[in-house]
């Protein structure tokens, strides 16, 4: 976790540090859209995904877009099937949804646990400044047992996005309250992620990332992750990801692979233009 840590502060630092580069989007992933937009209708839609990696950007779907992210991976004794809801209900806020229709573990298959909550934009990036956002989740206890937390947890995070150029970072910071089951109170472990994504030729790009989380408890090790990724623009609102994630320490399955897609269905006020801004 201590390489996590150094990583996540570096990560921080070339944040703070970075400097207007010319072709620089502010507030566009290179990775989730490759081209500027410096043309495009100011009513077009474009996916903001925080797929395919475990950090989360600290960019925000547009106002009034509901967006979905699903996705599947498959590891020795471990699949799930995951999928993020989220909607730009107000200017800065997004409120999300996340549920696992499908999670299997060791041969027992059902339900996986739930989650809901939101991301605040604190501030938006500028020419020195990166994208800083807060994210508070709820996990829910719905699945059984063997299968989730089988109790309640609370994660805060903050969040730094920050483009050079056609280069993306992103940083997150958090700490996650998780509750003991049959017991009161909460055992407490540490998230960091540093994350990074870049286009490549036409509609491809590239992500990769080094994740963790703190030692919870005697029974709960920490954990780390470096992932690689691709993804794949079908159209400024439709984004597809593969690639896999190396556990080098923690109770995960050593090799992972994963895939899924990210959509932007529709600006729901849009339906209803009385409630256009």
């Amino acid at each position: 976790m201590r390489i996590a840590v150094r990583m996540a502060l570096a990560g921080l630092g070339l944040l703070a540090t970075g400097v207007n580069v010319r072709g620089q989007t502010p507030g566009t992933s290179p990775a989730a859209s490759p081209n500027p937009q410096k043309d495009q209708d100011a009513n077009e839609i474009s996916a903001a995904p925080n797929r395919p990696t475990f950090a989360s950007t600290a960019e925000m779907v547009q106002f009034g877009v509901f967006e979905i992210e699903y996705g599947f991976e498959a590891g020795k004794g471990h699949q799930n099937i995951n999928g993020l809801l989220k909607w730009g209900a107000v200017k800065n806020l997004e409120l999300w949804f996340l549920h696992n229709p499908l999670e299997r573990d060791a041969g027992t298959a059902g339900l996986g646990d739930s989650g809901a909550g939101f991301k605040y934009k604190l501030f938006p990036q500028m020419k020195t400044r990166p994208t800083v956002a807060m994210l508070y989740l709820a996990t829910l206890p719905t699945a059984r047992p063997e299968l989730g937390a089988g109790t309640m947890a609370h994660l805060v995070q903050f969040l730094g996005s920050k483009d050079l150029g056609k280069h993306h970072f992103d940083v997150n910071l958090g700490v996650q309250f998780v509750g003991r089951p049959q017991l009161t109170g909460f055992d407490r472990r540490y998230f960091t992620a540093l994350s990074y994504s870049r286009p490549l030729k036409g509609k491809w790009g590239y992500t990769g990332e080094l994740a963790g989380f703190s030692r919870q408890n005697a029974v709960t090790p920490a954990t780390m992750t470096l992932l690689n990724g691709a993804t794949y623009n079908l159209s400024p609102r439709l984004v597809l990801d593969g690639g896999a994630y190396f556990a080098a320490y923690g109770q995960l399955p050593r090799f992972t692979v994963f895939a899924g897609v990210t959509y932007s269905i529709a600006n729901l006020y849009h339906l209803h233009p009385a409630h256009r801004k």
